[in-house]
């Protein structure tokens, strides 16, 4: 359906570059990056309000590259909605349909069909004043629904929203897509992505540096930025080799340190490992274990998570262990602390380079 093709642009010392990807009809795609990245000013050149250096964007195999915002049936819902306060949500829904020149019945119908989808039914008569942050937000999905666009851009929808409302929008946006809207969705937040994307791409200073289905990007992440970015924290590069202590493992050599892992990949091959880091249980005693990696550190930093504490652990390298409150307490884990940890050698990912 949409196909950007060697997307460049250059903005004062800021640059995207050979910007490729596919989202095809019914797609939700969601753009991760961080701010400054360059996701909104690539929403920017889908909708036209910016021009590409160079490249193409093809919409349903038309080049809409010198095709006008308006003509591009491409609608937009930025961070901070733009709706007009002195008119009530029927009428902000009705403005783009009143340009378009529908009839009264027309507007009547289309908006009843939009506010049941959007679940605004009972505000249609309020005053955008008087309105929740939430609803503002499903206002201006309905209003730039109303045009029925081939597709839905969204800038960021949820950043402004608390816990609660941001619930209630992700099942929206997830209702919307199961009814056949495909959405190109900007993040900064990866949870946001897992919940609701079946593509997604990682951009990092205006160049995207991995795509594919949320699988293949968040339990496979191809550099220590996008293994930082989503949360992983035992994200080693190094090199595989044959162990001459257990013919049933190998080691892979980081920065000096050894660890055994499980793995089919051939010998004396360039890559990283994964280590989840629920997998490694730490102590202030020798570990009673027969795993096979056992390492001695310092602790070097400890803070409260929502589901217990994480752990940074030196042992040459700093590695991060997930433990229960109990065992913090338990163990009286405090920052300088000798302590052991240990881990399976199968609880291990290896990823070639």
């Amino acid at each position: 359906m949409l196909t950007l093709e060697k997307i460049n642009k250059k903005a004062g010392n800021f640059s995207l570059a050979h910007i490729d990807f596919t989202v095809d009809k019914g797609d939700y795609f969601t753009l991760i990056g961080e701010s400054g990245a360059g996701k909104s000013m690539l929403l920017e050149i889908i909708t036209g309000l910016l021009i590409p250096d160079s490249g193409n964007i093809y919409l349903n195999q038309k080049n809409i590259l010198n095709t006008p915002p308006q003509k591009r049936n491409i609608g937009i819902v930025y961070q901070k909605p733009t709706l007009f306060p002195h008119m009530s949500v029927f009428e902000n829904i009705a403005y783009p349909l009143k340009i378009r020149k529908y009839s009264k019945e027309q507007i009547k119908s289309k908006i009843q069909i939009l506010a049941e989808e959007t679940e605004i039914t009972h505000i249609l008569k309020r005053n955008i004043n008087n309105l929740s942050g939430g609803e503002i937000q499903r206002v201006t999905i309905a209003r730039t629904l109303a045009t029925n666009p081939d597709i839905l851009l969204l800038d960021e929808p949820l950043s402004f929203l608390d816990v609660q409302l941001k619930k209630g929008m992700l099942s929206l946006l997830r209702k919307l897509n199961q009814n056949g809207q495909t959405i190109i969705h900007v993040t900064h937040d990866y949870e946001e992505a897992i919940a609701l994307t079946n593509k997604t791409a990682i951009i990092e200073n205006g160049k995207i540096i991995q795509s594919g289905t949320p699988q293949e990007v968040f339990q496979n992440p191809k550099s220590a930025f996008v293994a930082n970015f989503i949360g992983i924290s035992n994200f080693f590069k190094g090199h595989l080799r044959l162990s001459e202590e257990n013919s049933a493992l190998k080691i892979f050599e980081t920065s000096g340190i050894k660890i055994f892992i499980s793995s089919n990949e051939e010998i004396y091959a360039d890559g990283y490992i994964i280590i989840p880091s629920e997998t490694i249980a730490i102590s202030d005693e020798k570990l009673d274990s027969s795993e096979v990696n056992n390492f001695h550190g310092i602790i070097k930093d400890i803070y409260q998570t929502k589901s217990g504490m994480e752990v940074i652990v030196d042992i040459g390298i700093d590695i991060t262990a997930k433990i229960t409150n109990y065992s913090s307490d338990r163990f009286q884990l405090t920052i300088g602390k000798k302590v052991r940890i240990s881990f399976e050698a199968s609880s291990i990912t290896f990823v070639r380079n």
